[in-house]
């Protein structure tokens, strides 16, 4: 039975040959420099072949070495110009697909979760997958319901053997590994990219948790004209059976060649989404790369809805709707300046008694978050984030050691990096949306003030 590479010692060779293959391209690179070779030529021969090798590791290991690419491909629009040309290809290929395993496989996966009897409900599957991803893989079935007889399409998501082991496994070998990854990646922090990835990975591996948060999806998003969420039919073990989802294509396609009246219709509907479906549900959808959001294209192929898939990360909020203190603040942000935002930081407990900050600083260090906030209407590009990042991670910008005298709950951890992949899809979309408007219809305590 052929499966995940699962021998611990194999598995982290290759990730930890990752930094090591990165550092001999840019030695040879040096010796390319020394004999004459231009710069720009060298620099960008050196990226072209790190991102072919890193990518191409990540997506053939899945389990969390392919999460972890995935999270990074979210946040390519924060790279600089001259780095994510080479790597764009290989990031937006990683959103999207990753080798199959056998059909043999995958119909022992299937009787182990829903036991011998399984051909009975299931009457049809195809052997090659739809789609394939970080745990598991997605192939089109037919199912039977027992009570009316009647039939229909379903998606069946397996997991792959030995998913779980895998992941783990290979998030601890990435946090091992993530200083000498990161040149690769200037202006990005991969350190708590890798923590996140791991406090959630249990959760992901729980098909029972997705099944039930899809399901509040769905009921939450019937009949709504922008967004759709199929329905869940069965779960067991490692094995998620939801309703069939008809579409031609993902955001990413619409990333890499969408029309600029796309771009914008898509963006809008995505950002109300990840604002709405709080309140809706309770729940905030966290893994937001644009693989997981499908075009469902109106009459005549015209614009249409967009169909959510992988409910495997998500946010169950404490508050059952996004924090009424982050609206809050992000309006006194945008419209009372730096004093009033520490003010309101301290109040809340984001910022202890006895910690001094510099309320510009801060400011500064919120602004990807402020300042779409601020315009009726906001452009988000490429150049935009990459701005953020590069001011951010800039060592000589006040705001650099902000993050650290920040006192961040838990709970917002997983808000904050969502928030964050959310911009960066917006960014790589290059959509026009009223953000500032979708922010006073959706997020609590915004219009408060």
């Amino acid at each position: 039975m052929t499966e995940l590479p699962r021998k611990a010692a194999a598995r982290t060779a290759r990730l930890a040959a990752l930094p090591l293959g990165y550092a001999g391209r840019t030695a040879m690179g040096l010796g390319k420099r020394l004999g004459g070779r231009p710069a720009e030529v060298v620099l960008s021969e050196v990226q072209q072949r790190t991102a072919e090798q890193l990518f191409r590791t990540l997506g053939e290991l899945k389990g969390g070495a392919m999460k972890f690419g995935q999270a990074l491909s979210v946040l390519e629009a924060a790279l600089p110009d001259e780095v994510a040309a080479p790597y764009r290809d290989q990031l937006t290929r990683l959103q999207d697909s990753a080798p199959p395993m056998p059909t043999a496989t995958v119909r022992e996966q299937i009787a182990g979760s829903l036991g011998d009897d399984w051909r009975e409900r299931l009457v049809h599957l195809e052997g090659a997958p739809s789609a394939a991803a970080s745990i598991g893989q997605v192939h089109r079935g037919r199912w039977h319901d027992a009570v009316t007889g009647g039939e229909r399409d379903v998606a069946v998501k397996v997991q792959y053997p030995g998913a779980g082991d895998a992941l783990m496994s290979d998030l601890r070998q990435l946090a091992r590994v993530a200083r000498g990854v990161a040149p690769a990646f200037p202006g990005l922090d991969i350190k708590p990219l890798v923590e996140e990835l791991q406090a959630r990975a249990a959760d992901e591996l729980d098909y029972h948790l997705e099944a039930e948060a899809q399901a509040t999806y769905a009921e939450a998003f019937r009949d709504d004209p922008d967004i759709v969420v199929p329905e869940v039919v069965a779960v067991g073990g490692e094995v998620l059976i939801t309703e069939w989802l008809e579409s031609p294509y993902s955001l990413a396609r619409v990333v890499s060649e969408g029309t600029q009246e796309e771009r914008d219709h898509y963006g809008q509907v995505f950002v109300t989404f990840l604002f709405d479906g709080p309140s809706r549900t309770g729940m905030l959808h966290a893994d937001p790369h644009p693989g997981n959001f499908r075009v469902l294209p109106g009459a005549d192929g015209g614009l249409g809805r967009i169909g959510v898939l992988d409910f495997g990360a998500v946010a169950r909020l404490p508050e059952q709707r996004l924090p009424r203190a982050m609206g809050r603040l992000i309006r006194i942000a945008s419209e009372r300046g730096a004093d009033d935002l520490v003010a309101g930081l301290r109040e809340e407990g984001f910022i202890k008694e006895n910690v001094k900050v510099d309320p510009e600083a801060v400011l500064d260090y919120l602004a990807p978050f402020i300042e779409p906030a601020q315009y009726d209407v906001f452009r988000f590009t490429r150049s935009w984030m990459r701005e953020q990042f590069e001011r951010i991670n800039n060592p000589r910008n006040p705001s650099f050691t902000t993050a650290t005298k920040l006192n961040l709950p838990s709970s917002y951890l997983l808000i904050h990096r969502t928030w964050l992949g959310g911009l960066g899809l917006l960014s790589q979309l290059e959509a026009e949306a009223p953000f500032r408007s979708i922010m006073e219809q959706h997020l609590p305590g915004f219009a408060d003030d």
